[in-house]
């Protein structure tokens, strides 16, 4: 489910460090093994000769979209290939959804035979004592137990189940997966901000435009951001050439502002923005992007359960139609607009909007900065 954003202007992103590195500094977790308490920061900042090796390999990955978890791969024309006749599903457990796609493979690709998405806002107030609720993970499991039951009925056996920021940062995640794990039989994989990078290029490459050059993605979350620069090379690997993780998403940002004194809305999301603008400087500083990526061949690519609703929005949909969002075109002066726009509403009308509904009403949506910020 991606956005493809045609803008002029510049945004910025960031860089993985190595392995090792990475690990080292995997949020929540100190050199020593113990959990830490993360910093409001940017985070992963290296050179793109450090990216490793699977950060670069997209066109092994191809548009097929190969799981992983494979111990033996069959390989045409020196590139892995998806097993015949083979079931995929793939969970993501993010901060504030929880979403489901089962898939089989067809003559171009996939084709998407189940999904399922529920909003579990698992990472609701785990900025205040960095643990997991027990409310919110008793609504999580209910929804895992849901997948549970469409992977059993679709006889799934290819699967990559992630769970990303509000587990990786929190104290008693490792008891929250032993739960899911007990009750549901998912097994969790709670991957580092740069694997999450990773995987949301890989899954909407298929949607970057021939003729470009640069290529900005964006995953906006519940309770972070990745952006990943990548460059293509026609004929060639596209390179992942920057990345970065903001600790910001829907959820923690609105937690962070709705306790402020700040009571007019319009003021409130200036200061969102200054926030972001904040984390994205650095990701200016470490590439100079507003020299790169300004010009007709840069594309700004958008994955994420928010900007497909900024795409709803922007097409006037009675609700959400995948067919109709997947690959859908705004220009950055229309996303600006439209954010601003949504996020001075009250609660009350944003959930009168169908494309938004109750659910998401109660999180503001995204503090857009201005794409020629920089």
């Amino acid at each position: 489910m991606s956005l493809d954003v045609s803008a002029e202007n510049s945004a910025d992103g960031r860089r993985p460090k190595s392995e090792e590195a990475e690990a080292a500094e995997t949020p929540g977790k100190s050199r020593s093994g113990n959990r830490r308490k993360p910093k409001r920061g940017r985070r992963y900042a290296d050179t793109a000769e450090q990216i490793p090796e699977r950060g670069r390999a997209l066109a092994r990955h191809g548009r097929s979209g190969q799981t992983s978890g494979q111990k033996k791969q069959r390989r045409e024309n020196g590139k892995a290939r998806p097993r015949r006749g083979a079931v995929y599903s793939a969970i993501d457990l993010g901060t504030n959804n929880c979403r489901l796609l089962i898939a089989k493979q067809s003559k171009n690709g996939f084709r998407v035979i189940d999904a399922f998405s529920r909003i579990v806002r698992l990472g609701e107030g785990v900025g205040a004592d960095n643990r997991l609720s027990d409310e919110a993970m008793d609504r999580t499991v209910e929804a895992l137990k849901v997948c549970a039951e469409k992977l059993a009925r679709r006889n799934v056996n290819c699967m990559r189940h992630v769970a990303t920021e509000a587990c990786r940062i929190a104290d008693n995640s490792d008891e929250f997966v032993a739960r899911v794990k007990r009750e549901t039989g998912i097994n969790l994989d709670v991957i580092s901000a740069g694997e999450e990078a990773r995987l949301a290029v890989l899954g909407c490459q298929s949607l970057i435009a021939p003729e470009m050059k640069n290529v900005l993605v964006f995953d906006i979350g519940g309770g972070s951001t990745e952006l990943i620069w990548v460059k293509c090379r026609k004929g060639s690997v596209n390179e992942i050439h920057g990345w970065m993780s903001v600790p910001w998403g829907v959820v923690n940002l609105t937690e962070e502002y709705a306790g402020s004194q700040i009571q007019d809305r319009g003021q409130q999301y200036r200061s969102m923005v200054d926030t972001i603008a904040g984390q994205l400087q650095a990701f200016e500083d470490a590439h100079t992007l507003s020299a790169v990526l300004g010009g007709q061949d840069t594309q700004f690519l958008g994955t994420s359960g928010t900007v497909t609703t900024l795409a709803s929005l922007h097409l006037g949909l009675p609700h959400y139609i995948r067919d109709k969002v997947d690959g859908a075109w705004m220009r950055s002066g229309d996303v600006s607009a439209l954010s601003r726009r949504v996020a001075e509403m009250s609660p009350q009308e944003r959930a009168a909007e169908p494309c938004i509904g109750e659910e998401r009403a109660i999180w503001s949506l995204p503090a857009v900065p201005s794409w020629n910020l920089f």
